[in-house]
């Protein structure tokens, strides 16, 4: 149950609601009906894979994204269209709330401020009127929050560059940065790559300040409260001392503003230019994310560089392929996530089994043993010199930034498939991944001991998601393919990994899953570990979180999960009304363990099975991933096709095999 009284209200609530809306399953569906679904739900994820093997799903965050796309067309001055910005604003309408008139972060979520900001500033720009009901209470909630002047440091940034905002509402970030030495406090190797990649075009942009085209001049001055700027956390500092050591740094650095010696300006403005260009990534741009991809463009720009440059426009281009186009709506992802798709598509095709299936699964492995990183030495050799590549990236190419989380997942389903062409593909990644293990025994997803946790104090770090340190999910599902790659309890190793995830338990009994929403995804996650690796069912570890996660089953079976669990300070978990990748997930979990035959999860099973739409879809518009907790959340579509038909199908092997209280890991 929920740690505090506030989070224990809202379950009671949320529960009583879903109890209510919607009537309780049968304990135990026939196994007609389950094979029934699984049938129907393996024929809507083989209808999405591609010709060439692969799944990529859209991968949907909130309506900061698209908001900057329409900002940057128009900070480069690009020739208007109509119909995109039309289908592009419909998008922004249709997501504004009802209950706050702002825009939240995620489905249902509560106002944020700064994405407020960017979509009526993005509307504005398009042709809302200001006048217009939509806008007048965006407008007013805006006020209402302390105005345009209290959004993060990247929204004045963004703000600064149209001329719409002071630069003097900027902490000050200079070029020099990417000079210092590894020794000093504030390097770049100390924060993690999605900052990186943030960040090292964005000191050119700090440092040249150039102006936006804007070529209509739309400006935003009646969001502006007039109130001063605050300079600082929109988060509460962990660190205060830190934090006023930052603060004093930064009055010290404005106060220096155009002191720096002129050569060193450029050597720095010349070795960020040369960093972001090595690291383009072709048209899947640099880290294969927007936000770092738009500030290179905007870099580029600023240096100069025009539009038919083949590194600009090739940037340019990259950020066009996040585009999802409908009838009726256009939106920009934040990034597109084929690899990670297609592996945890894959893990379901052989959990379904069959001749067609296995097939199925196999296009797809050959397609993902195309894409690993094994001639390319990334950020993450600052920490592991030496180490030989071996991982696989969240994206189509990222070479300089593989994710552990997917080699992972990559890895177990190759082995499951365990073709001779896989032997080579597993050594390599199992050699990676291993040298990347923290010194602590956990693992974090692009880097290794990324962890110095002052830098979430800087001032232009606002957003309190500087770092990639260790994390329960990440940390699990390598100490699973550990497992499933025959190392046991006892090796040095491996029982690092279980003393870490041991000390990450909470005192409730779960754990905090950083990429996923969140405690339910984080008890999943290492359950699957904790059942590969063999650790007894009695062990107080697996009892609490058994007792944990039944304990937050839903009235009617199912298990959700909001993401308001982050923004509670990571004390509480928040339910929400049943899922079916949340239900599938703790399912899967509680199986993991060999909890196959308890009620809890022959009711989960009963609601996938009740809830599954005759077309063999779940419904599900909750927000499931976490991009960064209280910042940026993740709306995986793929999640829905491929989690339940997972659980389905491994709820039908375990009874097939006549012995329900079988352990199975991931």
């Amino acid at each position: 149950m929920p740690r505090n009284w506030r989070s224990a209200k809202r379950f009671a609530i949320k529960v009583a609601m879903t109890a209510a809306a919607d009537p309780k399953p049968e304990r135990d569906p026939p196994p007609d009906r389950i094979g029934a679904a699984i049938d129907r739900a393996y024929d809507v994820l083989a209808g999405e894979q591609q010709d060439d093997g692969h799944w990529r799903f859209e991968l949907e965050a909130d309506a900061t994204i698209p908001a900057e796309y329409v900002l940057l067309r128009h900070y480069l001055g690009e020739p208007v269209d109509a119909g995109l910005e039309a289908k592009i604003a419909t998008y922004l309408r249709n997501r504004q709330s009802a209950a706050h008139h702002g825009w939240p972060l995620y489905h249902g979520g509560a106002f944020n401020l700064s994405a407020t900001i960017k979509a009526y500033y993005a509307l504005k720009m398009i042709g809302d009127s200001p006048e217009a009901a939509h806008m007048a209470r965006a407008r007013a909630a805006i006020l209402r929050a302390g105005g345009a002047e209290a959004g993060n440091v990247f929204t004045r940034i963004q703000l600064a560059l149209f001329g719409a905002g002071s630069w003097k509402a900027v902490p000050n970030i200079p070029p020099e940065l990417i000079l210092a030495p590894r020794w000093f406090p504030v390097h770049l190797s100390k924060v993690s790559y999605w900052a990186r990649t943030v960040i090292v075009p964005l000191l050119v942009l700090c440092a040249l300040r150039p102006r936006a085209r804007n070529p209509r001049q739309v400006m935003i001055d009646e969001l502006f409260s007039g109130k001063p700027a605050r300079l600082g956390s929109e988060a509460e500092a962990v660190q205060w001392h830190w934090r006023r050591g930052f603060n004093l740094l930064d009055a010290i650095l404005r106060r220096s503003t155009g002191l720096w010696p002129k050569a060193i300006r450029r050597r720095a403005i010349d070795h960020c230019r040369n960093w972001v260009i090595e690291r383009l990534n072709g048209e899947d741009g640099l880290g294969a994310i927007y936000p770092a991809m738009a500030n290179a463009v905007m870099m580029l720009d600023a240096l100069g560089y025009p539009p038919d440059d083949p590194a600009r426009a090739t940037a340019r281009a990259a950020i066009d392929k996040l585009l999802v186009i409908t009838d009726d709506e256009i939106y920009c992802q934040p990034c597109v996530s084929p690899v990670w798709d297609t592996a945890l598509a894959a893990h379901a095709m052989l959990e379904v089994g069959g001749e067609h299936a296995k097939r199925r699964a196999g296009q797809s492995l050959d397609w993902l043993r195309q894409r690993q990183v094994l001639d390319v030495v990334g950020d993450w050799a600052d920490q592991r010199p030496g180490l030989r590549p071996g991982g696989w990236a969240f994206q189509y190419e990222n070479a300089y930034y593989p994710d552990l989380d997917d080699t992972a997942v990559v890895v177990m389903a190759m082995d499951r498939a365990d073709g001779p062409a896989f032997a080579e593909p597993v050594r390599r990644a199992l050699e990676w991944v291993e040298g990347m293990q923290c010194r602590d025994g956990g693992w974090g997803a692009f880097d290794a001991d990324n962890d110095k946790h002052y830098l979430n104090n800087l001032p232009f770090a606002d957003h309190g998601a500087l770092l990639d340190p260790p994390t329960a999910d990440v940390g699990a599902r390598c100490l699973s393919m550990l497992a499933q790659l025959g190392q046991p309890i006892g090796t040095a190793r491996v029982d690092a990994a279980v003393k870490w995830l041991r000390q990450a338990q909470e005192a409730d009994g779960s754990w905090f899953g950083r990429w996923g929403v969140n405690y339910v995804y984080g008890t999943w996650s290492v359950l699957c570990a904790l059942g590969r690796i063999g650790l007894d069912r009695s062990d107080p570890a697996i009892v609490k979180a058994v007792a944990w996660l039944e304990g937050v089953q839903n009235a009617d079976g199912g298990w959700g999960e909001s993401c308001d669990s982050y923004v509670l300070d990571r004390a509480a978990y928040v339910a929400a009304p049943s899922a079916a990748s949340q239900t599938a997930w703790a399912v899967l979990g509680l199986m993991a363990v060999g909890e196959a035959g308890s009620d809890a999860v022959e009711r989960g099973i009963a609601w996938l099975v009740a809830n599954q739409a005759v077309d063999g879809r779940w419904a599900e518009d909750c927000y499931t991933g976490g991009g960064f907790p209280r910042v940026f959340y993740l709306r995986y579509h793929g999640y829905r096709a491929y989690f339940p038909l997972w659980a389905l199908a491994r709820y039908r092997n375990l009874n097939r095999s006549n012995n329900r209280s079988v352990a199975w890991g991931m």
